[in-house]
């Protein structure tokens, strides 16, 4: 497995931005997709931006215009810019790569159960 590490996480104020970065301590083998999901209390994990191997890119619906993923194979990265950020965004976020063999990129590639590697999480609260 990938051991990864966020960094970047804070408060802000409605509007405002936060720029989260994960890294990955393995080879870009074990990273074929990485991607930042979010978990707010009671609710589920849900998929926020993922990115492959080849840069083709994934976000969820609440954050399309608003939040980029992009990542550094070379140095193993992954970050994920986020701007007007709004209450609703306040949860743990976690980096995750990997890929669970046999699926279409395409059809998970925001699913939490395609990533075997996890990060401990980074807290993201926006007050209104």
């Amino acid at each position: 497995q990938v051991q990864l590490q966020e960094s970047g996480g804070g408060s802000v104020q409605s509007g405002g931005s936060l720029r989260l970065s994960c890294a990955a301590s393995r080879t870009p083998y074990n990273t074929y997709s990485m991607g930042w999901f979010r978990q707010a209390p009671g609710k589920e994990r849900e998929g926020v931006a993922v990115i492959n191997k080849d840069d083709i890119t994934s976000y969820g619906d609440s954050v399309k215009g608003r939040f980029t993923i992009s990542r550094d194979i070379a140095k193993n990265t992954v970050s994920l810019q986020m701007n007007s950020l709004k209450p609703e965004d306040t949860a743990m976020y976690y980096c995750a790569a990997g890929w669970k063999y046999g699926r279409s990129w395409y059809a998970y590639a925001l699913s939490p159960s395609s990533y075997n590697s996890w990060g401990e999480g980074t807290q993201v609260t926006v007050s209104s």
